[in-house]
């Protein structure tokens, strides 16, 4: 059997990516594919959310944060308070603030709604001055 494409050089383009990708090494798509149920750091990711405010309609926006699991213990010990913790939480290192205008708002309440856009992020000690923490520090 005789089988006849007729594709044109942009297929033939994309068509060829593809195989010639299919037969790379292993380890090249290990590099570039992360698998996220075993990943332990701290990396920025892309994420959106509905920006709102009394008095004003939402704006969905799409930024950076900071996401990820880092590494995390406790043990007993014999002493007061009895336990013994290494806490790291995945935060922000470095931002820089955006400033959108929220539609829809009422004449007495500012329009102007702020938040961080993460460029770096690390696994730290949990600061509530940029993160909700459980504990604070």
């Amino acid at each position: 059997m005789c089988l006849i494409f007729s594709l044109r050089k942009p297929e033939l383009v994309f068509l060829w990516l593809l195989l010639w990708i299919s037969l790379q090494p292993d380890s090249i798509h290990h590099a570039s594919a992360v698998n996220l149920r075993r990943f332990i750091g701290c990396a920025v990711r892309e994420f959106t959310f509905l920006a709102r405010k009394p008095g004003c309609g939402g704006l969905h926006v799409t930024t950076d944060a900071c996401w990820g699991r880092c590494e995390t213990w406790e043990k007993p010990v014999l002493d007061p308070p009895y336990i013994e913790s290494y806490q790291r939480v995945c935060t922000y290192n470095k931002t820089r603030l955006v400033t959108v205008k929220l539609p829809n708002c009422q004449p007495n309440v500012d329009p102007l709604y702020t938040y961080p856009v993460a460029l770096r992020c690390d696994c730290g000690v949990c600061l509530t001055s940029n993160t909700e923490c459980i504990t604070s520090v």
